[in-house]
């Protein structure tokens, strides 16, 4: 099987490797000359994955062309701010009957659509059956250590989601299928902002219980928008919705904590964005989530704070004063 994969970061390369360690012959999309070049002269991806062996089989490419055309499965793997444009790009070189798994987390600033409504958006309907979108608990550095993984597999379309299923699951890579498109991308979404917030919490010195207590009220939030938008509630206690926010929140790999953390201790966000080679997508979602609570009048507390420490440069003192102060209300709501 010839597999094309879209997007050199991390998490595109991680997923490369794992299907070429599964025999698949796989091609790597980047805009990086240089990246490209090491990876197919060195077999190494050292500005993403330090230090890890690249297999023999997974090879990169500046075109992206090549890394769609007659392609038996892609993979779509950039910055979610990045897709509406290649997809404009590459539509016209699709197979048509070739499954499409997006692996790229957000909303999009402006539009407020989620990622799976962009590909549905920016692609001819004889496209859509073939779609799927992978999300769940998988920091890149330890899916390239073979580190036992689980993930979500969703589809509207249950043979694509069964067949995506079957291709990435191994040895150390679990996958579970779900018709949930849209609880799967709001859990992937959302989990940054709330992990950018348990950042700032342990820059600020709290402790476990103040962590504890924003993924608990996080998933709230998160649950309480993808209800709004047609999710089934128990999609935000598989691996998806719980497991990532657990995994993001309290991970050291994690971005979104790590922008989080820093501006708990006080650096200011545009030295922290210059400084990182890779996007933390809870910056971007912050924005749209919190318009996107304001347009359907849900309540989203913490979304709605982080926006605020974001884009309107609120203390992160402030912050907590401001959400422990909130008025009491029943558990749930």
């Amino acid at each position: 099987m010839q597999i094309g994969v879209i997007g050199s970061g991390s998490f595109g390369t991680s997923l490369g490797v794992l299907l070429a360690d599964k025999g698949y012959d796989v091609t790597l999309w980047g805009r990086n000359a240089d990246l490209i070049r090491e990876i197919n002269e060195t077999h190494r991806n050292e500005k993403y994955l330090p230090g890890v062996d690249l297999p023999k089989n997974l090879k990169g490419t500046l075109r992206l062309e090549e890394a769609v055309k007659d392609m038996q499965m892609i993979v779509s793997a950039p910055p979610s701010h990045a897709i509406t444009d290649i997809l404009k790009e590459i539509k016209s070189y699709l197979p048509e009957k070739a499954p499409i798994v997006s692996a790229s987390k957000g909303i999009e600033n402006g539009t407020l659509r989620l990622v799976s409504e962009i590909f549905e958006a920016e692609l001819p309907g004889k496209f859509h059956s073939g779609l799927s979108y992978l999300s769940g608990p998988s920091f890149a550095k330890e899916l390239v250590k073979r580190v036992p993984t689980i993930v979500s597999i969703a589809s509207k379309n249950e043979a694509t989601a069964r067949k995506v299923q079957e291709i990435f699951s191994f040895t150390y890579f679990r996958t579970y299928w779900t018709p949930d498109v849209v609880g799967v991308e709001v859990g992937g979404s959302l989990k940054n902002v709330i992990a950018i917030a348990a950042g700032v919490a342990d820059g600020l010195g709290f402790g476990q219980n103040t962590r504890a207590a924003l993924i608990t009220r996080g998933l709230t939030e998160i649950s309480r928008l993808g209800v709004k938008l047609g999710a089934d509630p128990l999609t935000f206690l598989g691996p998806s919705g719980m497991g990532d926010l657990i995994l993001t929140c309290c991970g050291e790999a994690s971005r979104n904590r790590t922008v989080g953390f820093r501006l708990g201790k006080g650096e200011s966000l545009d030295s922290i964005l210059g400084g990182m080679t890779e996007v933390a997508e809870g910056v971007k979602t912050a924005k749209s989530g919190f318009e996107l609570s304001q347009k359907l009048n849900i309540e989203m507390a913490i979304t709605t704070e982080v926006y605020k420490m974001l884009y309107e440069h609120k203390n992160p003192k402030d912050v907590v004063r401001d959400l422990m102060g909130r008025d009491l209300k029943r558990e749930g709501l």
